[in-house]
């Protein structure tokens, strides 16, 4: 992950490991023109160069994910990108 992105921030650490269920992928083809318009790659697969996380810096907070969060999350230990997000409503919301 990169360290300044808010992926990052959620699981406070470089490395980590999701579940996937699909065969969909990013087509690093337009890469380009997606961070030209605010969009970027924060977190790739390091083995396969594949786009794994995007975002919108300028947003408050829009992260999109090619994997599952809700199949490693439990009431009693929420996903770190569900507590992220959560937080980020919350302090958007007291403004």
């Amino acid at each position: 992950l990169q360290e300044n992105s808010k992926a990052y921030q959620a699981y406070g650490k470089k490395d980590i490991f999701e579940r996937h269920r699909h065969r969909y992928e990013f087509n690093n083809k337009y890469l380009k023109e997606f961070e030209q318009e605010g969009m970027i790659a924060t977190g790739k697969n390091p083995e396969k160069d594949l786009v794994e996380i995007v975002e919108i810096p300028k947003h408050p907070w829009f992260v999109g994910v090619q994997f599952h969060p809700e199949y490693k999350s439990t009431v009693l230990n929420p996903h770190p990108l569900f507590v992220d997000f959560i937080k980020a409503s919350y302090e958007n919301k007291k403004r």
